[in-house]
């Protein structure tokens, strides 16, 4: 428990060294400064697109399902 209190007095002791010779900074930083300017959006040629709906048959499959015969033994 010494030896870690120890290793914290150290890293305190350090850490306020650095700061009086101007190694680490907690000034809070800024934010750099950003400046826009108006402009004019860019040319762009755009296709056209046509939508709409077509009716179609379709032919489906035809499934038929059959109930199996339960009086007959299954084979061995």
């Amino acid at each position: 428990m010494r030896a870690l209190l120890v290793l914290l007095g150290l890293a305190v002791v350090v850490a306020i060294i650095l700061m009086s010779l101007g190694m680490i900074s907690i000034d809070g930083g800024r934010l750099p400064r950003v400046a826009v300017q108006g402009g004019q959006a860019p040319k762009v040629d755009v296709g056209t697109i046509d939508v709409g709906t077509v009716n179609k048959t379709v032919q489906v499959p035809v499934v038929e399902v059959k109930k199996a015969d339960t009086t007959t033994a299954p084979a061995q």
